[in-house]
């Protein structure tokens, strides 16, 4: 008789903090050899102003089965497909503050294979983020597909009066949980956004949310007003998108109670800044979205004519790349002016002049990386106020508190890279350990941030 090896449970629940996001798939594949998070069909949520749902592009898709070896592939934006492709990840939820669009909202199904052309790993999904890459080919040109649920859920901040406990004026994320493995009823609210109104015609909504197995029926929608007794009158529209009562119902379609499932959390997720809007000037930055854009196709266009879209588009990266590395070793008006000759590359005369007037000679690698993230839209950037920091973290607080406790939780900083605002991102980690803490109890945390870098490839 076979029999399944046992799964292990951690002592205590067990956060690795790192700086660059990709560095925590170690410590997964760490938690599946040592059997506390299962081989096959892992879920994770993954809170981030960036999906990360990229592929390295070059990379052979056998290379996931050498560990040392993807690891040293892994970039950022690229390290969940990988898992995907090896057959250990097989749902991911997306949860993205309002500012983050880069795909679509809703629940995406598709196969994630070995491309049998390229033999690198690509994707069925025709969804722009990943066509504007070049990473969509038809599932019959898939080898060793694997299915990937990709949900893309909004979460909005909650009302700015609920991120204090009035009585005691200290912050929600201070109050002890209690025993239960899932929480009852919590309070929810919704987005109280600047500028901005629910269909309601409220600037904020609060309701409830139902304990899992409980009544269908929530409770009844509250508009906001600065007199508190308007707060009683009930809205005249349920609840939308972004409410944490719409997310938790979500989640929970997903979760069961005794699933394992890793919570990712990138601290961009509460503030987010694009870096190479501050390397490079307006001017400089509109060239570069001219010369590196995507032109979505039409929604009608079969398999086919999506290849060929595809196509056209990597040949684009292709011819960018190579003028881009051609520069680094002669960026004379020659080498220039017979690059810029090329279709679509017209504005390179501009761009490489600005750039030469600098007193620092042009860094063409990181051109080119940033012309990368100007295809199809903008890399999010929204740096939030203290206020809306302390609204997103009760919003994820009062998510989590309605959720099965994680079995791993990985925490990206992306400081360094500044991705997250320096001056930011040691608050928002002290906010979201103490979330941790007080939902969960003990936690086993390791701040390989830390580490000195000989340290850490041990620890890997």
């Amino acid at each position: 008789m076979n029999y399944l090896p046992l799964k292990r449970v951690y002592a205590a629940l067990p956060v690795w903090i790192v700086e660059d996001h990709c560095d925590v798939v170690s410590h997964i594949y760490r938690a599946i050899a040592s059997r506390h998070v299962p081989l096959s069909n892992i879920k994770m949520i993954h809170l981030d102003s960036h999906p990360d749902l990229l592929i390295p592009v070059n990379m052979p898709a056998d290379t996931v089965f050498d560990k040392d070896a993807l690891l040293s592939e892994l970039s950022i934006e690229n390290w969940i497909m990988p898992m995907v492709y090896a057959g250990h990840v097989s749902e991911v939820v997306w949860l993205h503050p309002y500012w983050a669009q880069q795909i679509k909202e809703g629940e995406h199904t598709f196969f994630v294979g070995k491309d049998s052309s390229t033999t690198t790993i690509r994707v069925t999904s025709k969804d722009d983020y990943f066509l504007s890459d070049g990473l969509f080919v038809p599932q019959d040109q898939l080898e060793n597909p694997k299915p990937l649920g990709l949900n893309v859920v909004q979460v909005n901040p909650v009302k700015c009066c609920l991120t204090k406990d009035r009585d005691s004026g200290k912050s929600s994320a201070k109050r002890p949980r209690t025993g239960r493995s899932v929480a009852g009823p919590v309070n929810d609210a919704q987005p109280d956004i600047s500028g901005s109104q629910s269909e309601s015609g409220c600037s904020s909504c609060a309701d409830r949310v139902p304990p899992p197995g409980g009544s269908s029926t929530e409770g009844s929608s509250k508009c906001n007003s600065n007199d508190e007794e308007q707060d009683k009158k009930p809205c005249s529209k349920p609840c939308n998108e972004g409410s944490t009562t719409h997310i938790v119902n979500r989640l929970l379609s997903i979760l069961k109670p005794t699933d394992q499932y890793i919570l990712d959390i990138d601290l961009d997720f509460f503030s987010c800044k694009n870096p190479f809007k501050e390397l490079y000037t307006q001017e400089e930055y509109t060239i570069l979205q001219d010369l590196y854009s995507f032109r979505k196709p039409c929604e009608e266009l079969n398999e086919e004519e999506l290849a060929e879209c595809v196509e056209t588009r990597i040949r684009q990266l292709e011819d960018l790349e190579a003028a881009f590395a051609d520069l680094v070793e002669d960026d004379s008006e020659e080498t220039v002016r017979r690059w810029a000759a090329n279709p679509g590359m017209k504005s390179l005369v501009q761009l490489v002049g600005s750039l030469q007037n600098r007193s620092v000679a042009p860094d063409y690698e990181m051109v080119h990386q940033a012309g990368l993230t100007c295809d199809y839209s903008e890399l999010p950037h929204h740096i939030s106020s203290e206020e809306e920091i302390e609204r997103l973290v009760l919003a994820v607080e009062l998510i989590l508190e309605a959720l099965p406790k994680p079995t791993l939780v990985t925490v990206s900083r992306s400081s360094l890279d500044e991705y997250c605002p320096t001056e930011q991102v040691n608050a928002i980690q002290s906010r979201i350990l103490a979330i941790l803490e007080s939902l969960y109890g003990s936690l086993d945390v390791h701040k390989e941030y830390e580490m000195p870098e000989d340290n850490m490839s041990k620890a890997s």
